[in-house]
């Protein structure tokens, strides 16, 4: 069975509510009644609070579709043609994406939510393991209203759940931050096995480690979700965009992305941190996301790095990884064949906590490094603005993550004033300079990106930001889909 392609799906306008199944629209009102008013309330922390004692606990067996698996193939779920390269390919696994690959326009989030059901026919033709990640629960879906603007996660899950109820996709929760945020996931999902006449915990997730809260109390998140949890996921960019937003103003500069690298000692013990905690509770470790674009004309560079790459996640205890194209497949699944290290020591939270924000210095910037990182975050802003959450740029993929990453260093090296080459402090001005050298003021990404650099307090996500601006700046552009 062939998916269908973008073009027969309809292009509605931007004011059009979402077409949701029968099934889905139940569940997701079934879920909006009982916890919207407990998704408003859901604390905004910026410290990490003493851990209290957890009970002695392990989490669930790995899934028996994921056993073998050493590679996941994700791919963002309303582009077609990458979603039919998917099923063509010889990935065990795939992740449907709706978080930081996906841009949440109408016509995203309709093709997405339409061609499930034919997802779940081919995957199953082919054996592949299902699993999917929903959007974040910061994230509001303006095109679907529940007595109020939609909680996009739910959305998602009523969506995700509703098309495959006899055997549910496993589930990848994004961007934790506290116990109270893991377990309203894990009510929704009780909720939802509810409604669909599924046992409790049938639903497995696999919980991503992404923001410098979650990297600090992973124990308690797992424990939040243990009857369903499986396995904790390292989400590198967005943990580094948490941190520089952590550190704030109170921190030196931080250090470009080139100088992040997971053989960073500070980068070295998040990896670790979340790796201990899978060791002790039984749980699997999934490392980071393959993002290199080979080069089609020599793909051997980008091939070995990556298998590199994977060993080093090997040798730390991980056990799979993702891949961000059909083609680094075989270079992850090879990362993964060296036997399984032996189990880390123990390490106090306050050791780990010293070595998390030990950061390399970031030494005077140069105009190549403030340029390529302005330059990112706008070139990922115009194509999410176009509808398009990836981009491969320098040989690279990047998306949400990495646009959220550059943007919030910015903010921060403008605020703390960081060094450049000349000796010259970054000014706002400077910055502007900057930016406008890449795109004029009126553009969309430009305003975007203005917004999230020059402000006082380092804004939460960037497409949060982007919904706030179009409501409020009637001539700040929407994407031509519908944003």
């Amino acid at each position: 069975m062939t998916a269908p392609s973008l073009s027969e799906h309809s292009h509605t306008a931007a004011n059009v509510p979402l077409r949701l199944t029968a099934q889905a629209q139940a569940l997701a009102a079934l879920l909006h009644r009982e916890l919207s008013g407990r998704w408003a309330a859901l604390p905004y922390e910026t410290a990490a609070r003493s851990p209290e004692p957890l009970p002695d606990y392990q989490a669930v067996p790995v899934p028996d579709d994921l056993q073998r698996r050493r590679a996941e193939l994700i791919v963002e779920a309303s582009d077609i043609s990458a979603l039919n390269a998917a099923l063509n390919s010889g990935a065990e696994a795939l992740v449907l994406d709706f978080d930081d690959t996906f841009a949440p326009t109408r016509a995203n989030v309709q093709a997405a939510y339409d061609v499930l059901p034919d997802v779940v026919v081919r995957a199953a033709a082919s054996q592949k393991a299902l699993l999917a990640r929903p959007r974040a629960l910061y994230a509001v879906e303006e095109h679907l209203d529940f007595g109020g603007p939609a909680i996009a996660a739910l959305c998602d899950l009523a969506a995700l759940l509703s098309a495959r109820p006899a055997q549910p996709f496993h589930l990848y929760v994004p961007k934790l931050e506290t116990v109270a945020e893991a377990k309203f996931w894990d009510d929704a999902l009780r909720l939802a096995e509810g409604h669909l006449n599924l046992p409790l915990n049938t639903v497995r997730v696999c919980i991503q480690i992404e923001t410098f809260l979650a990297a600090q109390h992973a124990d308690a998140l797992l424990h939040a979700l243990h009857g369903r949890a499986y396995g904790l996921n390292a989400g590198r960019w967005d943990y580094v965009f948490s941190l520089i937003k952590a550190l704030g103003k109170v921190g030196p500069a931080a250090p470009p992305r080139r100088a992040l690298g997971m053989d960073v000692p500070a980068m070295q013990a998040y990896a670790e941190a979340l790796v201990r905690v899978c060791q002790r509770r039984g749980a699997q470790a999934i490392g980071g996301s393959a993002a290199l674009a080979p080069d089609a004309a020599d793909p051997r560079r980008a091939l070995a790095l990556v298998e590199a790459d994977k060993r080093r996640e090997a040798a730390q205890g991980f056990t799979a990884a993702w891949a961000g194209l059909p083609e680094l497949l075989a270079a992850v699944n090879a990362g993964f064949d060296d036997p399984a290290p032996a189990p880390l020591s123990s390490e106090a939270a306050a050791q780990t906590l010293t070595r998390l924000l030990d950061l390399p210095s970031a030494g005077p910037l140069s105009p190549g490094i403030l340029s390529d990182t302005i330059g990112l975050a706008l070139d990922v802003f115009e194509a999410w603005y176009a509808g398009q959450g990836v981009v491969v740029r320098q040989g690279r993929i990047e998306d949400t993550a990495t646009a959220e990453l550059a943007r919030a260093q910015l903010w921060q090296w403008v605020t703390v004033g960081a060094a450049l080459e000349s000796g010259e402090p970054l000014t706002p001005q400077r910055y502007a300079q900057e930016r406008r050298a890449l795109r004029p003021d009126d553009a969309p990404e430009a305003k975007l990106l203005d917004a999230l650099v020059l402000t006082e307090a380092c804004p939460a996500y960037f497409p949060r930001m982007a919904q706030l601006l179009a409501e409020n700046d009637p001539t700040q552009k929407r994407s031509p889909h519908g944003l």
